[in-house]
């Protein structure tokens, strides 16, 4: 008797792919085995889930429901298998972790060590970039994102929250004056972030829901945190940053936030996130967890 499940799995891949052999091969299973099971499955069901040609498959009326259907409970499905058997299953091979260019080399890289003694068979192969990468695509296993997760299809686990800050160097601040309220930050010389959507080069966003947003201009603008940090405190004017970023210059005095009349953006929380198209083998597994726990409850950033 053919496996129920592995029918369920055949044919959510084969839906999201477009294709039948597509989905054998991301299961393991021969073409042929793939379609008897999607053929059991439609035989069990009494339909038609898909109108199949040489070229493509559709979705039927039906078939469209049913995938509503696994797309909730497949995952569920499949996590509550990847926790038993990470339970029993060591974790070994290699481990490819994507991650933000400023919150990796801060936060993620000094851990790889702690995480190499508790698990010395997973090679970690750690990528830091600030571009959103293609998990399938790029062969990523997880990856951490900075904001609002706008792929629904990716199942994520939340590591921390971060505030956003304003904030300059001191003597900038002597300089130019501290701003009372955040529309008077027009006045002042402000480098945004080239790949931010709340600290743009022309308008900076805060509110809870973005939507206080004031004009800005400046005489730098980066794609890296670290190099507006960097400007920031040899005194070239004001930062609007996450919280992660600049928590160290802040301690150490090399920058002081300002509070305005606004509260600061929600920046969307950081998470790390992994494709729900397969239980996750237990390499991945026991790095979830382990970045939770490394980062919870108060990250090491928080100021207050």
């Amino acid at each position: 008797m053919l496996d129920r499940i592995t029918g369920m799995q055949v044919f959510s891949r084969a839906a999201h792919a477009g294709s039948l052999s597509a989905a054998a091969r991301q299961l393991g299973l021969s073409p042929g085995m793939a379609t008897k099971h999607l053929d059991a499955l439609e035989e069990r069901l009494g339909v038609r889930l898909f109108q199949r040609s040489t070229r493509k498959l559709s979705l039927t009326e039906p078939g469209q429901q049913y995938l509503e259907a696994m797309t909730r409970f497949l995952p569920e499905l499949e996590e509550v298998e990847a926790t038993i058997a990470s339970q029993r299953v060591e974790a070994t091979g290699l481990l490819r972790l994507n991650a933000p260019l400023s919150f990796g080399v801060r936060y993620i890289a000094p851990l790889v060590p702690v995480f190499a003694k508790k698990h010395p068979n997973v090679t970690v192969d750690l990528g830091l970039n600030d571009r959103v990468v293609n998990l399938m695509d790029e062969g990523w296993d997880l990856t951490i994102r900075v904001g609002p997760l706008k792929d629904s299809r990716l199942v994520s686990r939340k590591l921390a929250e971060s505030a956003m800050v304003v904030c300059a160097a001191p003597d900038y601040w002597a300089r130019a004056g501290r701003p009372r309220g955040a529309a008077e930050l027009s006045n002042h010389n402000c480098m945004g972030s080239s790949i931010s959507n709340i600290a743009r080069p022309d308008e900076w966003s805060f509110g809870r829901n973005r939507d206080n947003r004031v004009p800005v201009k400046g005489n730098m603008r980066a794609n890296n945190g670290d190099a507006l940090v960097a400007a920031a405190v040899a005194g070239l004017g004001v930062l609007y940053e996450p919280e992660f970023i600049v928590a160290d210059a802040i301690r150490q005095g090399d920058l002081e936030p300002v509070s305005l009349d606004v509260p600061t953006a929600d920046l969307g929380g950081i998470h790390i996130v992994y494709s729900p198209d397969r239980a996750p083998p237990a390499k991945v597994r026991v790095m979830i967890d382990f970045l939770v726990a490394a980062f919870g409850p108060r990250p090491p950033w928080a100021l207050l």
